[in-house]
């Protein structure tokens, strides 16, 4: 079983990565299909009007998440690594002036999103709460091609078919084509006391054996880049965020009087804990005004990973950039082995697998700079996971905002706290990890619908939008 850290950590855009940078690169992936000659295309017959509709959890918050925006600006021609977050508005206002699309290399194609686009909230699709469907008409209005796609959580999309082998858990995997393709925290365990190395050694093998290690430095040192830049426009900006429930930006403030106190050296016995909240809030707030962020590995999630390695940068003294590139990819080990095993995704299993997962990575990342054995860094990530055991998905008015934020600072305060209670250890606990990751997959089949990422219960229907 092979994911890259890539693959987790993707730069993209706000406020989701499954229901904002997904639908953007399914409607890509759409543009594509039509411009290929892969479908029986009519003779003589040319695409005219393109049409989407959104169904399950991408209709019910859609409109919240941003979801209607990014199917416009995806059938556009944009994608979520590229995309100018300062220009997504004036895209988006031409196409709905003009009600024509023009995405480089192609056509125009008309295109109107008050009669094209759909947010159908009756009609959920059979493969998995986030599902959407896109069509090409011809000059009559015929259907000329139609695809479904899902987006399964962190800004993966799949089609049917490749949904369909997702889910054939029967299908024998592939063979090794990794050094060290360890699918459980069972084997990743193995795998490091039979080799003598790190999590973080195996899994950069693995990654060597897909670019260089000159290219997979970069590529770790351009995802910290990125976090950084995140956590410091979070830290610059105040104001109201966007959305219509009138939250204000909290970070800003919070960081001034944090760094008054620090030059002041005023006593503060939960000082790690402020920052640590300080540093996620930033980069989340960030993410729900629709700001460049990382998949870590959602959206939801990005603040966790980012605040943990920013704590350790600032608080402990033996921090060093080697250490950052041990800290990724010790993560992405363990969101790998989440996400095989379970989920990462909201609308599937709540919020346990979107800031669970995230905290266990963070822990597992932090407990491995500071020397912990691959044991420890094991027993890290699954106190981190445990700990967010049936948490629901319940975004007020489906923003990403309330609880989203706060979640992602106690998120990342739970995480320092399961890295250092194992680092008090031997690595020897009672709960292995690919238990809590099992348990989280079972919980989430359990979940009522209502409490994965629909607003339809929970604080969204308890607390009063203002």
């Amino acid at each position: 079983m092979f994911l890259s850290v890539f693959d987790l950590y993707k730069v993209g855009i706000g406020p989701s990565s499954s229901h904002t940078m997904g639908p953007m690169t399914a409607a890509g992936r759409f543009l594509d299909e039509i411009a290929g000659d892969d479908w029986p295309r009519p003779s003589g017959v040319a695409v005219a009007r393109l049409s989407a509709s959104l169904h399950g959890s991408l209709a019910f918050t859609g409109v919240g998440h941003g979801t209607d925006r990014a199917v416009i600006l995806g059938l556009a021609g944009e994608n979520p690594t590229t995309v100018d977050p300062d220009g997504m508005d004036g895209i988006l206002a031409a196409v709905r002036a003009q009600k024509t699309v023009r995405p480089a290399g192609h056509p125009a194609y008309r295109f109107d999103p008050d009669a094209d686009l759909v947010l159908d909230k009756s009609t959920p699709l059979p493969g998995h709460a986030n599902g959407m469907a896109f069509s090409a008409h011809d000059g009559e209005g015929r259907v000329l091609l139609r695809r479904v796609y899902y987006s399964i959580g962190g800004g993966f999309v799949v089609s049917e078919e490749g949904l369909q082998r997702l889910k054939a858990r029967g299908t024998p995997p592939p063979g090794p084509d990794v050094p060290y393709p360890f699918r459980s925290a069972r084997e990743m365990l193995e795998m490091a006391k039979k080799s003598g190395l790190s999590i973080a050694e195996m899994k950069r093998a693995n990654e060597q054996t897909r670019q260089t290690g000159e290219a997979l430095d970069a590529g770790l040192e351009d995802v910290w880049g990125a976090m950084q830049a995140c956590i410091e426009r979070g830290l610059s900006r105040d104001g109201i965020m966007p959305g219509g429930l009138k939250v204000r930006r909290r970070a800003r403030v919070l960081h001034d009087r944090l760094e008054q106190d620090w030059r002041e050296n005023r006593p503060n016995p939960l000082l790690a804990n402020d920052w640590l909240a300080v540093f996620a809030m930033a980069v989340n707030e960030e993410n729900a005004a629709g700001g460049r962020v990382v998949t870590a590995p959602t959206n939801g999630a990005a603040g966790v990973v980012p605040a943990v390695l920013r704590y350790w940068l600032k608080f402990h003294v033996d921090a060093d950039a080697r250490g950052i590139k041990d800290f990724l990819l010790t993560s992405a080990a363990i969101g790998g082995i989440i996400k095989h095993n379970a989920s990462i995704s909201g609308a599937e299993v709540g919020c346990q697998g979107e800031v669970g997962s995230a905290s266990a990575m963070a822990a597992a990342g932090l407990a491995a700079v500071m020397g912990g054995t691959p044991e420890q860094v094991e027993n890290a990530a699954e106190i981190a996971l445990e700990h967010h055991l049936g948490m629901t998905c319940d975004p007020v008015g489906g923003l990403v905002q309330v609880p989203c934020i706060e979640r992602n600072a106690l998120g990342a305060v739970k995480a320092v706290t399961a890295a250092s209670l194992a680092l008090k250890g031997d690595g020897t606990h009672f709960v292995p990890l690919d238990a809590a990751v099992e348990t989280m997959r079972q919980t989430g089949l359990d979940m009522n619908e209502r409490y994965k990422e629909t607003s339809q219960g929970g604080l969204a229907v308890n607390v009063v939008e203002c």
